[in-house]
């Protein structure tokens, strides 16, 4: 059956609305940020561009570096820009978009976010890379969508009790990486660990500048988390929302921050700049082996 005009919309030229695409303009692999500045500082070491085109926030080149054709696009900044983002990367490449039917043969993505992100444990430094393991979704995103089969309720039980949980808030949900990319970007020199993914830069992350906390306390019991071994190594806004929707979608999908702030120990990276240029070069030499 045709999907409706009103829920796959599109602009007049035939691109996704939000991201201004046609098929043609994305490869399979694609590196997404946040910040729309971040795209060039990716793109600086492509040997050759095909495309590039902006709207609102969402800034997307398509080129080649060392013979992989790879996309780099922005996203902004919260897990409501990723649903944009992720839904329409994957109407581009699994409907078509003159009949507005879902293809049959579908294709899979490999979506890897190079981000930044604060470290809540005092042995992960500021300047060292994190690979996400594990999205833990505080934000409530993903509770729109079936995620059953998705899900890791031991962990999330265990979280929930560990924390005293509000039930007035989204229930927590642990979503994996995809263990074939991951295995693809790993190495010694990165930690691994879950990833929490807020709503929000200040109360949901324990900011406080005005505005009193639910639980003060939230942030200690985040970091103090253990799972058989596996612990909650940073807290960011948009793993989770990338993992849970591509894993629905079939995509391969994995996260890799710079980490420029730490928040156990207060400190913040004196060159953020610099962490962040040798984790895109890290990931395009991993995409590109």
């Amino acid at each position: 059956m045709s999907i409706k005009q009103s829920e796959l919309i599109l602009n007049p030229d035939g691109s996704v609305y939000h991201l201004n695409l046609r098929p043609e303009h994305i490869a399979t692999d694609i590196i997404i940020v946040g910040d729309q500045d971040r795209v060039d500082k990716v793109t600086k070491h492509f040997d050759s561009i095909e495309f590039t085109t902006q709207k609102r926030e969402f800034k997307t080149t398509t080129g080649t570096y060392k013979n992989k054709r790879i996309t780099v696009m922005s996203t902004g900044i919260g897990p409501d820009n990723i649903d944009i983002v992720l839904n329409e990367i994957d109407a581009l490449v699994n409907i078509n978009l003159e009949t507005r039917i879902p293809k049959e043969n579908l294709t899979k993505l490999n979506i890897v976010r190079v981000g930044t992100s604060g470290s809540l444990q005092k042995d992960i430094p500021v300047d060292s890379m994190v690979l996400s393991s594990h999205g833990l979704d505080l934000n409530g995103l993903l509770h729109s969508y079936q995620i059953d089969e998705i899900t890791h309720p031991e962990i999330e039980s265990a979280f929930v009790k560990h924390t005293n949980w509000s039930p007035k808030k989204a229930f927590p949900l642990i979503i994996s990486n995809s263990e074939e990319l991951a295995n693809k970007l790993k190495s010694d020199s990165v930690f691994e660990g879950i990833t929490a993914t807020a709503g929000g830069f200040y109360g949901p992350q324990g900011r406080v500048l005005r505005l009193g906390l639910q639980d003060a306390d939230l942030n200690h019991k985040i970091d103090s988390f253990d799972f058989n071994g596996i612990r909650i190594t940073n807290l960011e806004m948009e793993t989770s929302a990338i993992y849970g929707l591509s894993k629905l979608m079939g995509h391969n999908a994995c996260s890799l921050n710079a980490i420029i702030a730490n928040r156990a120990d207060g400190s913040f990276s004196k060159d953020p700049g610099k962490i962040v240029a040798e984790l895109i070069k890290y990931t395009l030499e991993k995409l590109a082996e």
